[in-house]
């Protein structure tokens, strides 16, 4: 996502960015899927009720006054959600407070929300481009493949989900690109990247896959090794370099194995920020530390009490790292890879990344 804000002083103990999983309905049957609920008889998370619209509402009004500067609209397909744009424009009404280093100096100021969609692209249209537009909501489109999108989604047209980029590149909108990558279509990324920027795409957000929800039936034939990794950051440098964009990686990776230095246009972290940089909320209203964690913490209504909770404390404390890692000279700039892959994949938190299996 575009310029995420980071206050300086935190109004509270909650990160900044929270990412709010507004249903676990979609139109879309992902074989990459890491949502949680697609995987229940793996991990045993159950679903409830999701949360009405006004209580959408008071839990954006407790996250505004916990000091959340960023709030992320996800899913399932967040636009299948009913009353989803009046939760959206709600959560467009509310300012909050960002205490900023200007100059040297704090500086204190009341601001609106930073507000972001994550969406397939397939519900979207010229009518749901202006109210994002109008509500400067910045919008994150999934593009996992070109010629093997239907393979990796069960539907989908790729000339469709790039339409709604030219859409949104000609009403100036500000778009970003998110791709997953898997061993099916790495071989095609760099087209993937090329065709999403030259559609009007301003970013990309890149993921490997990781082990999760409906994902767990198909890890074998998706999971990238580390030789696939490094070619992944390679092929996402050269099409970020040839068009003239930036990216980030979406999920940390472990330090040994790549060189960060290495890459200009692409921005690498190799530390987990789960429960640190932003959190989880799910469509029942359970606080998680990541979206890709299967773990529900307390319930937003018992927010306040996240402090004490044994399993938040862990990431907040970075009491997670490899027994295998604790010596690493690289400690100091690494988390060991992906904490909640490596839960889902091993069994533990402080177990290996699944790339270091």
């Amino acid at each position: 996502m575009e310029n995420i804000t980071d206050s300086s002083l935190a109004v509270s103990f909650l990160p900044t960015t929270a990412i709010l999983e507004i249903t676990g309905a979609c139109n879309h049957r992902c074989i990459f899927c890491s949502c949680p609920w697609e995987a229940a008889k793996f991990n045993g998370f159950e679903s409830k009720s999701e949360l009405s619209v006004g209580e959408w509402k008071t839990l954006i009004d407790m996250l505004c006054e916990r000091g959340v500067n960023n709030i992320v609209f996800s899913g399932g397909e967040a636009l299948l959600r009913k009353g989803i744009f009046e939760i959206i424009e709600y959560a467009a009404s509310k300012t909050v407070t960002r205490i900023e280093t200007e100059n040297g100096q704090l500086i204190r100021e009341e601001k609106p929300l930073k507000l972001y969609l994550i969406s397939n692209g397939t519900a979207i249209t010229k009518k749901i481009l202006a109210f994002l537009q109008r509500h400067h909501v910045q919008l994150s489109i999934s593009l996992p493949g070109l010629s093997t999108l239907k393979e990796h989604t069960g539907s989908g047209n790729p000339d469709h989900i790039l339409s709604k980029f030219r859409m949104a590149h000609e009403m100036g909108m500000y778009t970003v690109v998110n791709v997953t990558v898997t061993k099916k279509n790495l071989f095609e990324l760099y087209h993937i990247l090329s065709a999403a920027f030259l559609a009007g795409a301003d970013q990309l957000l890149l993921n490997r896959f990781l082990p999760g929800g409906r994902g767990l039936s198909y890890e074998k034939e998706l999971m990238l090794n580390v030789h696939e990794v490094r070619q992944m950051l390679d092929i996402a440098e050269e099409a970020l370099t040839d068009a003239g964009r930036f990216g980030d990686i979406g999920t940390e990776l472990p330090k040994c194995i790549v060189d960060k230095e290495k890459y200009k246009q692409l921005s690498i972290g190799t530390r987990c920020s789960a429960a640190i940089g932003f959190f989880v909320i799910s469509p029942d209203g359970f606080v998680r530390v990541c979206n890709h964690s299967t773990v529900k913490l307390e319930h937003f209504t018992q927010m306040d009490m996240l402090p004490n909770h044994p399993y938040w404390k862990k990431f907040t404390m970075k009491d997670y790292l490899p027994a295998s890692c604790i010596h690493c000279s690289q400690m100091g700039d690494c988390d060991g890879g992906c904490r909640e892959a490596a839960h889902i994949y091993n069994g533990a938190i402080d177990s290996l990344d699944p790339l270091l299996k």
